[in-house]
């Protein structure tokens, strides 16, 4: 993307989004922030200070997100060349308001944002544990955890983020068949915690167990964003490698951990 792009971040008021808002703007971005209580603009717009990027805020709920065309106005309000996706009910509101964002709004999202030629890339952030097949390299170890926190920690949270990624899989594949430049990518942190990045992840082929910090999360989407070439399902945890050298080794290496997902259902149920 040759010009600066404008990125319409969705959750902007969530805790990746807060770390990655000033990194693109540091970048001379321009990022709308979307977020749903307007008591939270002053705070969004203090991350824009002293950046080169345009910082702007739009107050829209995802709660009212009920078709595609409910994220077309936003979208033609934005205009943007990336869209960037987290968002997320964070628990709040039981199991019927997690259906409704991380899977209702998340899908229509992604249906208006990939029918657009003008969205050059979409990046979601989703969970590592986010698919229902089992990965080569994953332990026994990494399948019952796995297992466990899709069936008994976070049942509904995990039912709405497989439907919504895998609906993401099926329009990537179909954007990315007429539209060989346009950039799926599909990042699975690990446990997010608070604590500094230490600028140092496993990326791409990684255990179902693990922490990362969400400051590391959020360098993670912008490097991966910054690039023209990155496309794919990332895996992301703390690790020992460089965020640069881990970028730059997943796009060369063409990585994409989808891989092992029963991709002929995915494709044909959308």
């Amino acid at each position: 993307m040759s010009s600066a792009p404008h990125v319409l971040l969705l959750g902007g008021h969530g805790r990746v989004a807060l770390k990655a808002i000033p990194l693109m703007l540091a970048r001379s971005w321009s990022v709308t922030s979307v977020v749903r209580n307007k008591d939270h603009i002053s705070e969004l717009k203090a991350l824009g200070e002293g950046k080169p990027g345009k910082n702007e805020i739009l107050v829209a709920s995802l709660d009212d997100v009920t078709s595609p065309a409910d994220a077309e106005k936003v979208l033609d309000q934005v205009d943007p060349d990336i869209v960037f996706w987290s968002a997320g009910a964070g628990g709040k509101g039981g199991p019927e308001r997690t259906k409704a964002i991380d899977e209702v709004a998340a899908k229509h999202y992604i249906t208006a944002s990939l029918a657009r030629d003008k969205v050059k890339k979409f990046l979601m952030v989703s969970y590592i544990a986010s698919r229902k097949g089992t990965p080569a390299w994953w332990t026994k170890e990494d399948v019952k955890t796995a297992e466990y926190v899709n069936t008994k920690v976070l049942p509904a949270y995990a039912a709405a983020k497989i439907e919504a990624d895998e609906h993401y899989a099926a329009l990537a594949k179909k954007r990315t068949d007429r539209d060989p430049a346009f950039q799926a990518i599909n990042l699975r942190p690990g446990t997010l915690k608070d604590h500094e990045s230490s600028g140092k992840v496993m990326l791409g082929k990684t255990p179902a167990r693990g922490d990362v910090s969400r400051e590391s999360v959020a360098e993670v989407a912008v490097a991966l964003l910054a690039r023209d070439d990155t496309s794919g399902w990332f895996d992301l945890l703390d690790g020992d490698e460089s965020i640069d050298q881990a970028v730059d080794r997943c796009a060369k290496e063409g990585w994409d951990g989808i891989v092992g997902e029963d991709l002929e259902r995915i494709y044909a149920k959308n």
